[in-house]
């Protein structure tokens, strides 16, 4: 798992559920019906993202290391 990527989570009302974004990687959001379900599933993608942009050799920008909670 790596947590060091920027994670903004915060609640939807329209979809009634808590999104989580990572604006360092392009087009990672993720929901969940609790906040650290959202994270939870935001750090899955993360790893899922950094496992692809090796295998395809993409570039993978340096994480920030900061987390923010709205």
């Amino acid at each position: 798992m790596n947590s060091k990527f920027e994670i903004v989570v915060y609640w939807s009302e329209q979809d009634d559920r808590f999104l989580a974004e990572v604006p360092e990687l392009p087009s990672i959001i993720t929901d969940g019906a609790t906040r650290v379900e959202a994270l939870r599933n935001a750090e899955d993608m993360i790893d899922a993202y950094l496992k692809a942009a090796h295998e395809g050799s993409w570039p993978v920008p340096h994480p920030k290391g900061r987390l923010a909670f709205a």
